[in-house]
């Protein structure tokens, strides 16, 4: 029973957490097992070498911590570095920002980057500090592939090309938490070396999995880091590894059972078409936007995310009194505006495992939203627009041919 119940389904259209999928929910429906039987060791095998597909990667050495994004950003940065190592990394919004607090409570010299919320990360000033660091006292690169907060997508390709035009041996550290398992991500290709991603968000699992994977370049930094950890210590799970137990501590069961279902959806599915999905979703809410007369937070089409979106609202509306309104009357959840954009946008959040027809409830509703509380929105304007797109671009379900 909901806490607070109304009739029919909630509509969840935050950046996260996101939609279960009904085999997912039946999957974690299941009673507590013995961690160290046979059967969860075996499972979490399979998982761990699954894993590294929604990152790209063959190299990599995945971590399954019990943890949040939050935790899984600790994990990247005292494993690899030292107290007072100087790394440098990118404020463009809410998550960034709250990385960059933990780094600097962590004891590292952070040179901290800012862009006005909306811009992506400035790679011009990176080229400028690599260039200039030509004794690498720099040894990492911190960077939000996707920020939730302002709807930006970072080029993280272009990081590793002017990593590697330099010649500098720095570590690219990149928090995917909202991007991994929805939009293209390659860590292999682009040389990330500690990258991270949260059970809750593409995954479509309940919040409780911190997911991490480190290149052989990171283990080997691993080695001389003396940032304390305890929790989060890779060492600890490599030693299980060998064992072929594989959990230093308990596991939640059920979030393994859950994990591996939603894993098998997506490859039935198809990453690459999961990928295609939410670049499709992501379009159509952009032309909905367009079409109601309101803009993008996000300032250029390159920085564009397809897997939230951030209208930015008319000075005269407060964009919290939308995200009330949303749940208050018509079942549906919308992100607020954070921080410096608080009162200023709404979030729609569009990732996960859905599909486009739930997407276009969610437009009807923002338009019927928009209407309450006196933007001159025409109705249906938006939904049109996406359903016009839509209509042109949506393939035929596979697994039905």
């Amino acid at each position: 029973m909901d806490h607070v119940y109304a009739p029919g389904k909630n509509h969840l259209f935050v950046p996260g957490p996101v939609n279960i999928p009904e085999p997912v929910i039946r999957a974690m429906n299941r009673n507590n097992e013995d961690y160290r039987s046979p059967a969860i060791p075996a499972m979490t095998k399979t998982l761990l070498e699954d894993v590294k597909k929604i990152f790209k990667t063959t190299t990599g050495t995945p971590f399954m911590f019990p943890t949040t994004g939050t935790g899984a950003w600790e994990s990247a940065l005292t494993n690899t570095l030292s107290p007072g190592d100087r790394i440098v990394s990118f404020l463009i919004g809410q998550f960034s920002l709250l990385w960059i607090d933990q780094q600097q409570r962590l004891k590292f010299d952070v040179d901290v980057v800012e862009s006005e919320w909306g811009q992506g990360a400035n790679l011009d000033v990176l080229a400028e500090k690599l260039a200039a660091d030509r004794a690498h006292t720099i040894k990492a690169i911190c960077i939000v592939h996707n920020e939730t907060a302002t709807g930006v997508t970072n080029n993280l390709a272009t990081v590793r090309k002017l990593l590697d035009h330099y010649g500098h041996p720095a570590l690219l550290l990149v928090d995917g938490v909202s991007s991994i398992c929805a939009l293209d991500f390659r860590m292999d290709e682009w040389g990330v070396d500690v990258a991270l991603t949260g059970s809750q968000k593409a995954l479509s699992l309940p919040t409780g999995i911190g997911i991490v994977c480190a290149s052989p370049k990171a283990l080997e930094a691993a080695k001389t880091a003396k940032s304390l950890r305890v929790f989060f210590d890779w060492n600890d799970y490599l030693k299980f590894y060998k064992l072929g137990t594989f959990w230093p501590y308990t596991p939640s069961i059920q979030l393994l059972y859950g994990l591996r279902a939603a894993l098998d959806l997506i490859f039935e599915e198809g990453l690459d078409n999961v990928i295609a999905r939410h670049s499709r979703l992501g379009k159509a809410t952009r032309l909905a936007v367009e079409a109601w007369g309101l803009k993008n937070c996000t300032q250029k089409e390159e920085w564009f995310s397809d897997t939230v979106t951030a209208v930015l609202v008319p000075p005269n509306i407060d964009s919290s009194e939308i995200v009330r309104r949303a749940w208050k009357r018509y079942n549906l959840s919308l992100g607020l505006g954070l921080n410096k954009v608080a009162g200023k946008v709404f979030r729609i959040g569009h990732l996960g495992n859905l599909n486009d027809l739930q997407l276009l409830g969610c437009l009807a509703g923002v338009e019927m939203i928009l209407k309450d509380v006196g933007y001159p929105v025409k109705l249906g304007s938006g939904v049109a627009a996406a359903c016009t797109f839509l209509q042109n671009h949506i393939p035929m379900i596979t697994s039905r041919l």
